[in-house]
């Protein structure tokens, strides 16, 4: 299971590649103090950027990494866009596999990430599918999107920069999709004395299902946020750690989600993502009511997002 070492290995081994995000006071919400962690400034855009940098990085350190065959990943989003960024900063070639429904405009940003694009079927699960295949044949690295140890601690650094920038913070507020934020995140606070809000969208209940479960199992996808937190099933990491360390879980709807989303471009100016948004969610939706005196950060954790949404 992931350990707040391997979160400390990842901080250490990214900290020239990445950028450390600021942490800013927002205003209180009923009387709450709040910081947003600004990770929307993080390079591409998106948190993604942190985990595909320490995968490719500690890859290459333990001889994993071929430079000749590069990286392969499976994701038209953010996850592919943070690889091939990766890549292309380490000077490797990167293959990304996507759905030939993914958008036009985001192929294109790959490529312009001198990533090499495969559109192969219709669905995730194909291009996934390929892109296994792609590794067993080829060598290179696949790079997932959310469900490997070194993804999830490059995450987790967020959350040791939270406690860097505020040591007496009380919780910590991060959107569930497959899971790896969360999982980086919760490694970080089972070794403080901190809570975890896992905030997941009531349409993708992906780790609240599993957690009854007793075991990951899928879910339907579908509402505002399944671009970027619609993950059929929660990865192996986030469960493990979660099934060991049980976080406070809060569904939010739709409505709440938009509605956070517009109070960051409303107060802040913050372009977010509705995944992003939905951490923020539960606090101004109420539901999750902190404690009077305590100290909420809350990760707003990308801002590749449809700017004429706003």
């Amino acid at each position: 299971m992931l350990t707040l070492n391997d979160v400390i290995t990842a901080q250490q081994r990214t900290a020239p590649h990445v950028r450390r995000t600021p942490l800013f006071e927002a205003d209180p919400i009923d009387g709450t103090q709040i910081w947003i962690k600004a990770e929307f400034l993080q390079k591409c855009g998106v948190f993604k950027t942190r985990g595909a940098f320490n995968r490719q990085l500690a890859a290459s350190e333990n001889g994993l990494l071929d430079p000749t065959v590069g990286i392969v990943a499976a994701s038209g989003g953010n996850a592919g866009l943070a690889n091939a960024f990766a890549a292309a900063s380490l000077s490797v070639p990167a293959t990304v596999l996507v759905p030939e429904t993914a958008p036009q405009v985001k192929v294109d940003r790959l490529k312009q990430y001198g990533a090499t694009v495969q559109q192969i079927g219709s669905e995730y699960a194909e291009a996934f599918e390929a892109a296994q295949t792609f590794e067993s044949e080829t060598g290179a690295l696949f790079c997932h999107a959310y469900d490997q140890p070194d993804i999830a601690a490059g995450a987790g650094v967020i959350g040791l920069e939270i406690v860097e920038d505020l040591p007496d913070v009380d919780t910590i507020v991060v959107a569930v999709g497959g899971g790896g934020l969360y999982a980086g995140i919760a490694a970080v606070v089972a070794a403080h004395d901190i809570k975890v809000v896992a905030v997941e969208p009531s349409k993708i209940p992906t780790l609240h299902n599993s957690l009854i479960a007793g075991q990951p199992v899928d879910v339907n996808v579908s509402g505002i946020a399944a671009d970027s937190l619609g993950a059929r099933q929660i990865g192996r990491e986030a469960f493990d750690i979660a099934t060991a360390h049980p976080p406070i879980g809060v569904l939010v709807d739709d409505e709440a989600i938009i509605a956070a989303r517009r109070h960051l471009w409303d107060n802040y100016r913050i372009p977010a993502e509705h995944g992003a948004a939905a951490a923020l969610a539960s606090l101004t939706s109420g539901a999750y009511k902190p404690a009077a005196d305590e100290k909420v950060a809350v990760i707003v954790c990308g801002a590749n997002t449809d700017l004429t949404t706003l």
